[in-house]
């Protein structure tokens, strides 16, 4: 069982909270459980997964330095399993991408390194106003990021400003994160404002959900003519379903008057 995370599902929403106190630093067995809770999220009936850090200003500061330093002082050893490590961080974070479920990172503290890097790896970020610092600032320490952090930030970024926030190791505030385009919004309550947006996608029918978030993933580094091929895959499959057809058939039952406000309309959690 998960000792560093732990998990609660309340109305399709699963809440996954990240807690190694005091200064919330990621681990090898951070690893280990996340793993598990990505091939867990596959069979799960959630309907979104919230991440957030369980310390107080912190989501996740980053990997434990102490964990990265004993690998620097046994390079035989690291040689060996460093490239498969990595291999490994990288295909569970690329699984999250993979999953029918919106993941949603709620930056209620500090991101930075590892933090920031799973952080890039959710679908949407929701940023904390305080004195918190996101970014990654690995090459402070004669680093560079390993879970894909230089290729994830210059595809939200572009690659200049990549390349200024890394080589810098520039660590940025919620505000700054938010002007960048790396957050959704800014919160007070970086947790509560990421839970209202999971409620929200829960109101819209699930398959529809799912093959958005799969077109938009896949057809993103495609040319545009293989990226369209994707999309309408994706279309046709969402078309496919009751729930597609019971949406469909709610909404051509109202008046015309009626019809954009319906749009705009946050409903409830639906239960397809």
């Amino acid at each position: 069982m998960p000792t560093l995370w732990r998990e609660a599902l309340h109305d399709g929403i699963l809440t996954a909270t990240y807690s190694n106190p005091p200064m919330n630093y990621y681990t090898e067995q951070a690893i280990d459980e996340l793993e598990g809770l990505v091939a867990g999220w596959r069979r799960s009936d959630a309907r979104v997964i919230v991440l957030c850090g369980g310390v107080s200003g912190k989501f996740i500061t980053h990997f434990s330095a102490e964990e990265i330093l004993d690998g620097v002082r046994a390079p035989e050893t690291f040689i060996d399993k460093g490239p498969i490590r990595n291999e490994r961080l990288n295909r569970i974070l690329r699984g999250m991408s993979e999953l029918n479920q919106p993941v949603i990172a709620a930056l209620n503290g500090d991101a930075m390194g590892f933090g920031f890097e799973l952080a890039l790896a959710c679908d949407l970020r929701v940023g904390q106003i305080g004195d918190h610092r996101y970014g990654l600032c690995e090459t402070s320490l004669g680093i560079i990021p390993g879970g894909g952090g230089t290729q994830r930030l210059a595809r939200v970024v572009g690659l200049g400003t990549a390349l200024d926030l890394v080589l810098r190791a520039r660590v940025l505030k919620p505000e700054e994160a938010l002007d960048y385009g790396l957050l959704s919004t800014c919160a007070e309550d970086a947790l509560g404002a990421a839970q209202n947006i999971a409620r929200e996608i829960c109101g819209k029918p699930r398959h529809g959900v799912a093959m958005a978030k799969r077109a938009l993933h896949r057809g993103y580094n495609l040319s545009l003519a293989d990226a369209l091929t994707v999309e309408t895959d994706a279309s046709f499959r969402a078309r496919l379903t009751d729930s597609a057809r019971d949406a469909l058939e709610e909404y051509v039952a109202l008046p015309f008057p009626e019809r954009r406000d319906w749009l705009e309309h946050v409903h409830e959690p639906r239960l397809d």
